[in-house]
């Protein structure tokens, strides 16, 4: 399959099993999932790592979505989300918050600083069918 054929999504989670199970659920709806465990690997794959600041300027983003976990140690989901709205070439890739937590203000705070969505843990195929159906439309 070629690269522009399916959405390409990042998911981010510092715990392996979660990790593992973002991966399933979207290779079961067609994506290309590439994984990271921590922010800092995440931003270094798309190109925003400290010493990579300018390399990927006027390139498109690596990626139709990122899908990230809010509580990671060292760089917060919520921080992830903020360092890729700030740069030109990904702040239009959408940005998913999940967490097994329900606090209304920290979901309302990520909203505001950009995410596409929050989604409650453990993930489950019927919220990855409403993210990919929302790639598709994002790439028409």
């Amino acid at each position: 399959m070629e690269n522009g054929d399916e959405p390409h999504v990042l998911a981010v989670d510092d715990n392996v099993i979660d990790r593992k199970l973002v991966e399933k659920l979207l290779k079961n709806s067609s994506c290309r999932v590439t994984t990271a465990e921590n922010g800092p690997r995440a931003l270094e794959f798309l190109g925003l790592g400290n010493d990579q600041q300018n390399i990927l300027k006027g390139n498109e983003p690596k990626v139709n979505m990122v899908i990230t976990d809010y509580c990671m140690p060292g760089m917060t989901g919520y921080d992830l989300l903020k360092k890729i709205k700030e740069s030109s070439t990904t702040k239009e890739v959408p940005v998913v918050i999940m967490s097994s937590e329900n606090i209304p203000t920290r979901i309302n705070k990520c909203l505001e600083e950009g995410a596409q969505m929050f989604i409650q843990k453990p993930l489950k195929q019927s919220d990855v069918k409403k993210l990919t159906c929302q790639l598709m439309n994002c790439k028409g």
